[in-house]
């Protein structure tokens, strides 16, 4: 089978043909069986890749779903009951009455003493108000 296009004039490494009879022949099967080869570790290596970013994707919605949770959560603080005005930096300590009301106060549980202005509420935990509006938990009831 002679060659029928233009005579290759480039490097014998880069030529469409075997151009010396010590070259290997081209043995069509084997250069099938090695795009076999290339497709399948090819797809295994797309595979692998779509299985990270799957795994990724899934790290980054638990991490906005915590962010949104925190954020709910930081909002509700706010909107706690409070009647003094609030300073980033300051502990508050957060109480809830029996019908359910929350509030703030600047006096902690073991600070009322046995007095007759004890507030009637449970003790709910104390909370650090930060420079960004967000709320740290410094305390939690035991």
């Amino acid at each position: 089978m002679k060659y029928k296009g233009e005579k290759y004039e480039g490097p014998n490494y880069r030529s469409p043909y075997p151009v010396s009879r010590l070259a290997p022949a081209i043995d069509l099967v084997e250069m099938a069986r090695v795009v076999a080869e290339a497709d399948d570790i090819l797809a295994l290596q797309a595979a692998g890749k779509l299985r990270l970013l799957a795994e990724q994707m899934a790290a980054l919605q638990e991490k906005a779903r915590q962010i949104l949770q925190a954020t709910q959560q930081n909002q509700e603080l706010h909107r706690v009951r409070c009647a003094f005005r609030k300073v980033p930096g300051q502990l508050y300590h957060l109480y809830r009455r029996q019908d359910g009301t929350s509030f703030f106060s600047l006096v902690a549980p073991d600070e009322w003493g046995a007095t007759e202005n004890a507030p009637t509420a449970r003790f709910v935990g104390s909370y650090r108000l930060e420079a960004d509006q967000s709320w740290t938990v410094v305390v939690t009831p035991s």
